[in-house]
């Protein structure tokens, strides 16, 4: 990892030592050193001189003044708490204490149909090969970026996820027609290690190039595909189509827990969520009460019935 030039202090080789030994991945340690960083800004000093009651007053900021997300305060309490305590050596009291306020909010999720309009949009065949690999085999953003060639298992139908979030490998099954996609798209570019290798302007480059495609350009592709086709729901993006995609797969009758296994979720109550999200075994559970609570009016108390019924108006 590249130290950024604001972070030149002596406390950051250490915090990064610190990171990579609780096993955290690189995007999760560049998380936590940028909230240090944040931290540091605010009080323009080193964050070994940063007290007690002036870390106290920064949550409060964050959380009255600022404004911030719960889930994003989330976030900052556990890279702070994490770096105070065992790079600083700081276990204070407020950490027996701090906690950070849950975020109930459930995920947005589209429709098949929403999520055709919306890939019936996209302009450029690289951006819809992405999405549609997304959608179709449920991965996370970045898990389908740094997909490789050797990851796709044409005569399984699986695609291999290496350290996918916590650092688990996984396989997820891979559907016909994306397969195809997936090939198609290959002999465009022919990167040998790559799906979606970056582009470069000419697009020639891709056949050679070492990094993958663009996360902001990817992202624009599909904000700008959804407004084209009309999806006004809130908090709609790439993820989602993960969040649709395990959705869709319960409602067709998928075991929570295979779908757990295809998402790589740790804990099943991550997966559960989706529960939430769908009417199907609400009705499915209605028409299974109605069916099997039938035969108990066999006539034999109608004489009461009737008589009871009369009473009521």
């Amino acid at each position: 990892m590249t130290k950024p030039k604001t972070l030149q202090t002596p406390w950051y080789d250490e915090a990064i030592k610190a990171f990579q030994l609780a096993g955290m991945s690189e995007s999760t340690q560049q998380t936590y050193a940028r909230a240090v960083r944040k931290l540091i800004e605010f009080y323009n000093k080193e964050p070994q001189k940063i007290t007690e009651d002036e870390l106290k007053k920064y949550f409060l900021h964050l959380r009255n003044e600022a404004n911030w997300a719960p889930s994003t305060m989330k976030i900052c309490f556990c890279a702070l708490k994490f770096f105070f305590i065992n790079v600083l050596q700081r276990k204070w009291p407020l950490f027996e204490y701090l906690k950070a306020q849950k975020e109930n909010r459930l995920p947005s999720v589209l429709s098949p149909d929403e999520v055709r309009k919306i890939l019936s949009r996209v302009r450029t065949f690289h951006n819809y090969t992405f999405l549609v690999t997304v959608y179709t085999c449920g991965l996370r953003l970045k898990e389908a970026l740094y997909l490789q060639v050797s990851d796709i298992d044409g005569k399984r139908m699986m695609i291999h996820i290496h350290r996918g979030k916590g650092s688990k490998d996984r396989y997820v099954p891979l559907p016909e027609e994306t397969y195809h996609l997936l090939r198609r798209y290959w002999l465009v570019h022919r990167n040998p290690v790559l799906i979606f290798p970056a582009l470069g302007r000419s697009g020639k480059s891709a056949s050679t190039s070492e990094t993958p495609m663009s996360i902001d350009s990817v992202q624009g592709a599909f904000r700008a595909a959804r407004e084209q086709a009309g999806i006004i729901k809130r908090h709609v993006s790439i993820h989602t189509l993960r969040h649709s995609y395990a959705t869709y797969l319960l409602e067709q009758g998928v075991n929570i827990r295979v779908i757990q296994r295809y998402l790589g979720h740790a804990r099943l109550e991550t997966t559960m969520v989706y529960l939430h999200l769908t009417q199907k075994g609400q009705e499915d559970a209605y028409q299974i009460i109605n069916q099997s609570m039938r035969g108990f009016e066999n006539g034999r108390h109608s004489k009461h019935l009737s008589r009871a019924c009369a009473g009521i108006s």
